[in-house]
């Protein structure tokens, strides 16, 4: 109050006794703001940075600074202080009705306080990061800063758009500042990690894969590099360490189930030089079944199985492999062959 001058001081003496709102706006005095919002005392710290966000909204502001509200003269705890402020951020951020108030600033002087705000982000964001990207991300700004995005470099096909969080560090000495900078730097070094999957198969991922590489990058902190230049192909997956993990065993599975296809493929290909299944085409005429129908069928019939459901001409049929006899879904029958390639098409 000493630093806004004696002009504030004499406007809340006007305006406290029709306080009902729970606040009182003055102007900035001598302090570089516009405005000041008073709160009167109260232990409900959530609900007063909720109605002060909503205030700031409705006067269409583009931003505001809190201290660490009740952690003065109220003797409130640090962590429940910061636990209350960022669910009503969170809350606030959520809110598609929100339009103007662009920047959300906590200064916090105090520096043993930032490790309470810092394990009340990160308890956050691993409590809730299945249902969205980052709660960090729906913050336009923590710390202060205006909404910065960065749009990452297009690695073959991937492409991420991740909105930035910026600190603003104060501090007593350059020297504090650059150690609390130093400490930030530290915790988030501390969280990210790398894995290089390099496979043959990866150059055989095509836009099904590719979009399954998107869609986790979306719903993960991570980035996800494809680089098919190189020999052998490699997938670079960078973020979040719990992520990173996690993604890379998908990754894993999608490069097994590729194996797995392409080695049926290959020994399909090798059936079909041996023996060759066909279904009536048209004028009399046979028309030979797709290689892994053809392996199908075949495997089916030296396991000695009665019966094996396929698909001829989009329609489901029901094979009797002792009589090679195919009926349809309506009770129409079809004979089909088999014909080893010894004896001639």
């Amino acid at each position: 109050m000493d630093a806004a001058g004696s002009q504030v001081a004499d406007e809340c003496a006007q305006y406290a006794g029709q306080c009902q709102s729970g606040f009182v706006t003055t102007q900035g005095g001598n302090l570089l703001c516009r405005k000041i919002i008073h709160l009167i005392a109260d232990n409900q710290v959530k609900s007063q940075v909720s109605k002060v966000l909503h205030e700031c909204e409705r006067r269409m502001y583009k931003s505001v600074a809190f201290p660490a509200i009740g952690t003065g003269h109220a003797g409130q705890s640090p962590a429940k202080v910061a636990d209350e402020m960022l669910d009503a951020i969170v809350e606030f951020a959520r809110q598609k009705s929100v339009q103007h108030l662009q920047t959300i600033k906590i200064v916090i002087f105090q520096t043993n306080m930032l490790t309470d705000f810092y394990e009340s982000m990160k308890k956050r964001e691993d409590s809730d990061s299945s249902t969205m990207d980052s709660w960090l991300s729906m913050i336009k700004s923590f710390f202060g800063g205006k909404k910065q995005s960065s749009e990452k470099k297009n690695f073959m096909i991937l492409e991420k758009k991740i909105d930035l969080v910026t600190f603003q560090i104060c501090g007593e000495s350059q020297e504090k500042v650059d150690a609390t900078e130093s400490w930030i730097k530290d915790l988030i070094l501390k969280e990210q990690f790398e894995n290089i999957i390099s496979d043959e198969a990866i150059e055989s991922f095509d836009e099904t894969q590719i979009a399954i590489l998107e869609d986790l990058q979306r719903g993960k902190q991570v980035s996800i590099q494809l680089l098919n230049n190189l020999s052998p192909p490699q997938i670079k997956i960078s973020g979040i360490s719990r992520d990173v993990c996690s993604v890379s065993l998908e990754v894993q599975e999608m490069i097994q189930q590729i194996r797995s296809t392409e080695e049926e493929q290959y020994k399909a290909e090798l059936l079909y030089y041996r023996v060759e299944w066909r279904y009536p085409g048209s004028n009399d005429s046979f028309v030979a079944f797709d290689k892994l129908t053809n392996m199908q069928l075949e495997h089916a019939k030296v396991a000695k199985k009665p019966h094996l459901n396929v698909r001829i001409k989009k329609k489901n049929y029901r094979v009797d492999l002792n009589t090679l006899k195919a009926t349809d879904d309506h009770g129409k029958m079809i004979n089909l062959q088999r014909v080893t390639k010894d004896e001639g098409k």
